[in-house]
């Protein structure tokens, strides 16, 4: 219901009450400049309803709350170290020492970062982990992961990695690490490039060939030992091995000294959604025992795949 108040002897006041708007209308103008306004707020209401309120169309750019943004910046650096000053942590973000300062005040207060007065370094705090671990508790993936896991780094003796792709890198889910003294290790969270990474591999093999293509030309593939794939063609060739025999191999390729053996994991869809694989140095991890890791792998990866109903891909 609207509500009509005359103001003066050609003039109406109308209060809209789905949207407390007014307007002014001359008498014979009423009919016709309700039905008007009426049909476009109805419109507009309805399309507000359906996508962002209008404050917020355009490009997503536009929208981003700048302090938030670097304040999550510094908190993913704090995140890649064992504790950083507040000097070290403004020059690897690159966000302004006040600023940086502030955000992380800000995030004390809730619990995500802790200031070392003995130190005088800022680490991750429990909050953080508390958020992070929510990914983790969402993920079928995961959970049903860490015994096969468990399993893998036992009947092989060399550490167990569990990762995903994200924005075009492997990003370590989780780890079963081996009691050998010399031996892999990766925190959950920390990044690592697609050409360097057998788990990159092994995801790259089962994305549509041309989105795996485009991903592989638009990688920044730096050199990290005298084995690094370097072209975007190369990529492709390793990738078409990993199909053909069913894991993939980093070949010293991120670090001299340690070898990978990794394999897909698929869901319903026969989407390769994670991969699993097991690392350590190249002297335990040889040549010739590549492929009965790889055999060893490939059967994790395929159980892990049925205990989330995944799809088992035949490479045989």
């Amino acid at each position: 219901m609207n509500d009509f108040y005359k103001i003066s002897k050609n003039q109406w006041l109308v209060v809209f009450q789905s949207s407390e708007l007014c307007f002014i209308f001359r008498k014979k103008c009423l009919r016709n400049s309700l039905e008007a306004i009426s049909q476009g707020m109805k419109m507009d209401i309805e399309a507000r309803k359906r996508g962002r309120p209008r404050l917020f169309e355009g490009r997503d750019e536009d929208k981003v709350v700048r302090a938030l943004d670097k304040g999550l910046v510094v908190l993913r650096v704090i995140s890649e170290s064992d504790g950083l000053s507040l000097s070290e942590i403004a020059e690897t973000s690159e966000v302004s020492a006040p600023t940086a300062y502030r955000s992380l005040i800000t995030m004390q207060m809730h619990g995500l970062v802790a200031f070392d007065d003995h130190t005088q370094l800022w680490r991750i705090d429990v909050e953080a982990f508390r958020v992070g671990s929510a990914f983790l508790s969402n993920s079928a993936v995961s959970e049903q992961a860490r015994p096969v896991m468990q399993r893998l780094m036992e009947s092989t003796g060399e550490t167990s990695n569990l990762g995903i792709l994200s924005d075009r890198e492997v990003v370590f889910l989780s780890q079963a690490e081996t009691h050998e003294p010399i031996r892999a290790f990766f925190r959950p969270g920390t990044r690592s490039p697609v050409h360097t990474s057998g788990i990159g591999k092994a995801l790259l093999a089962f994305r549509p060939r041309e989105e795996a293509q485009r991903l592989a030309e638009q990688l920044d593939m730096k050199p990290f030992t005298d084995n690094t794939i370097c072209s975007a063609d190369d990529l492709m060739k390793a990738v078409d091995e990993m199909v053909a025999q069913g894991f993939a191999v980093d070949d010293e390729e991120r670090t001299l000294g340690m070898r990978c053996v990794a394999a897909p994991i698929f869901n319903s869809f026969g989407e390769a959604v994670a991969a699993i694989s097991t690392s350590g140095p190249s002297v335990r991890v040889t040549k010739d025992r590549v492929l009965a890791l790889g055999k060893q792998v490939r059967a994790a990866a395929d159980e892990i795949s049925r205990n989330i109903a995944g799809r088992i891909v035949d490479f045989s």
